[in-house]
């Protein structure tokens, strides 16, 4: 059953002025069919000169008349869902900081593919090495390169060992003598070694 055009603020003429001045092409195609279809064309011939079925210029005819030119665009999709909550992602920012506990996590630094599995051990959320570089990303992260810490470092002992290491310094250059030199850093010839003999 087709679907009449009852919204009749625009006739013909202007749906197509309309069609012209828009900046969406996917709106002003969907106005010149139904401008087609207001001048008497059929609606199989409407929709096949603007690059559609039959059915989808009915679908459009619905919008139309419900929400005018308006209801021609095409609606913005609101994205996925985040997979991971404001909580959780400032959780993997502070993991990321502080970086992996060897019993816990079993490495002792930070890859992808670890962060991923502790994601989902801590989160029970599925994800791939690619999102968890997304995440990162968004987070601020561009490279997972925080240096790893031996396990049993002993702080205490680094810094004894600090204090009674002595502190190296390389030994400085000798001074060139200033005889035998001329100004512009070459040596030169004793005066009698220029003379002819």
């Amino acid at each position: 059953m087709s679907v009449a055009v009852e919204r009749r603020d625009l006739d013909a003429a202007g749906l197509r002025r309309a069609a012209s001045h828009s900046k969406d092409a996917n709106a002003a195609r969907r106005m010149l069919a139904i401008a087609m279809v207001l001048e008497g064309r059929s609606r199989t011939e409407a929709a096949q000169a603007c690059g559609m079925d039959r059915q989808t210029l009915r679908d459009w005819v619905h919008r139309y008349n419900e929400e005018g030119l308006s209801g021609l665009s095409d609606r913005k999709s609101s994205g996925r869902e985040p997979k991971l909550t404001p909580a959780q992602m400032a959780q993997l920012a502070e993991w990321v900081r502080t970086g992996p506990d060897l019993v816990e996590d079993g490495v002792v630094r930070w890859r992808r593919i670890d962060l991923a599995r502790k994601i989902e051990r801590e989160f029970a959320v599925v994800v791939v090495e690619r999102t968890v570089g997304k995440l990162l990303r968004k987070l601020g992260f561009r490279r997972l390169s925080v240096r790893p810490v031996h396990p049993e470092k002993d702080p205490a002992a680094e810094q004894a060992h600090k204090k009674t290491s002595p502190i190296w310094s390389p030994a400085p250059y000798p001074k060139p003598s200033a005889t035998g030199r001329s100004r512009s850093g070459g040596r030169t010839k004793p005066a009698s070694a220029s003379r002819e003999p």
